[in-house]
């Protein structure tokens, strides 16, 4: 499987022409800003330095050394002081090195390692801005809801104070009409509240106000999960979720860790190769130059260790098993993950049909209530009860169609094919608050 970072895609999913306020303009500002993602793309740059690293030990190791003294010789037979300095190369190719080549292999997984790092992240990130911005849109729509009932309320209320100054209703439908009331103001400030900190949660993903979003349109077309049943998605997610991709690399990476400390009790073999030139220069005396020069093999074969190169071994075991529980139980988790996004999808579905029938009910219900007021067999409170339940079923059928796109998102990462396109797709669905209107 290939996984490209959808940083390199931005040029291509989000042209000039893009409008600002929808879900993936969001996203793309996200992307620039968030720093979460941004210590991720920092920690890929990191992970790629592991494939040089891992080819070093490969390639030839070459140092020049040097050094100037001054000594000074006493003795019975000998009285001399005499400036010595020596300047030298040195290169060594290593010829068969079995650690370092098991070591290079390990260093081009850790490099897969930090590329999938970096997609899951971005995912991720999709799936954190997708959340806040529909949350925003929840809570604009909880504030909606309590206006539009505090408007009702207060036609009601004005209602109720007229009819008890005539003498045709009590003071009981006015002090419950003043109770409702004082109640939705209630709410409304803690509402307006919730707002603002959705608001700060998206604005610390985007790195500015939140502008007008977007919003989802009543005739969003809703389906349920296409492309198999609920065990053929958990059968996907097992074999692409990301996370647990990155636990079977981490396992092949532990497999050859053993191969690479058991290479401990392997020879080695280098082709060396030095030259120096040395001055000597007695005080008083003629200088004495010496060139050296020597190319060689060199053979080095371990014998004993203290028990080290062993100890290693049974420890690389013991974590190659560890590695292998890991990639069961992030196959395991992927597989739950995907159930749990496949089962909200279908149930949120039938969900949202059931709240449009009920508010196809309820707004039956509101207009009978309000011919029933007129012929005297419905009270205000009671219109107040149908005028509300309206809302009501507004308000729960948008939350519930956030919650099935969300879903979606969250099947889309279990499976490890979330990416841009699926927000791109979203907004499609999405318009402005203006059209809306």
């Amino acid at each position: 499987m290939s996984y490209k970072p959808l940083i390199l895609a931005l040029s291509v999913a989000f042209s000039p022409a893009a409008l600002a306020g929808n879900l993936s303009d969001t996203f793309r500002d996200a992307l620039a800003y968030d720093a979460q993602f941004a210590s991720a793309r920092a920690a890929y740059q990191a992970g790629l330095e592991k494939l040089p690293q891992g080819r070093a030990g490969l390639l030839p190791n070459v140092n020049v050394n040097g050094n100037v003294r001054y000594q000074d010789i006493s003795g019975e037979l000998v009285d001399n002081d005499f400036e010595s300095n020596r300047i030298g190369i040195n290169a060594v190719q290593p010829i068969f090195r079995m650690q370092n080549w098991v070591q290079y292999e390990q260093s081009q997984l850790q490099v897969k390692i930090a590329e999938i790092q970096l997609t899951a992240a971005e995912q991720d990130l999709i799936l954190r801005t997708a959340r806040a911005y529909f949350d925003v849109l929840q809570a604009q729509d909880n504030i909606a809801f309590i206006q539009s009932q505090k408007a009702a309320i207060t036609e009601q209320l004005a209602s109720a104070k007229r009819n008890f100054e005539v003498g045709t209703a009590t003071i009981t439908d006015t002090h419950e009409a003043q109770a409702r009331f004082d109640l939705a103001t209630a709410q409304e400030i803690a509402e307006q509240n919730n707002l603002q900190v959705r608001l700060r949660a998206l604005e610390k993903l985007i790195g500015k106000p939140a502008d007008s979003l977007y919003v989802l349109t009543e005739k969003t077309p809703l389906k349920p999960v296409e492309g198999g049943g609920i065990d053929d998605w958990a059968l996907r997610a097992s074999a692409g979720n990301l996370q647990a991709e990155i636990q079977r690399i981490a396992k092949a990476i532990a497999d050859k860790e053993i191969e690479r400390t058991r290479a401990g009790h392997y020879p080695t073999l280098d082709a060396v190769a030095s030259y120096s030139v040395d001055n000597n220069q007695p005080i008083g005396a003629v200088p004495i130059d010496t060139r050296t020069a020597a190319i060689g093999l060199e053979l080095n074969l371990p014998i004993y260790q203290g028990g080290l190169t062993s100890s290693r071994v049974r420890e690389a075991v013991a974590n190659q098993e560890k590695a292998r529980q890991d990639v069961e139980a992030a196959s395991r988790e992927a597989s739950l993950q995907s159930r749990q996004a496949w089962l909200n999808i279908n149930s949120g579905a039938a969900r949202v049909r059931a709240l449009e029938q009920a508010l196809v009910s309820s707004q039956a219900q509101l207009e009978s209530t309000r011919l029933g007021l007129q012929v005297g067999v419905r009270t205000n409170l009671d219109l107040l009860d149908a005028q509300q339940q309206v809302l009501s079923a507004r308000r729960d059928l948008a939350g519930a169609r956030y919650e099935f796109l969300l879903a979606g998102l969250a099947l889309k990462s279990a499976v490890g094919t979330l990416g841009i396109s699926d927000l791109v797709e979203i907004d499609q669905h999405l318009t402005p608050p203006a059209a809306a209107k």
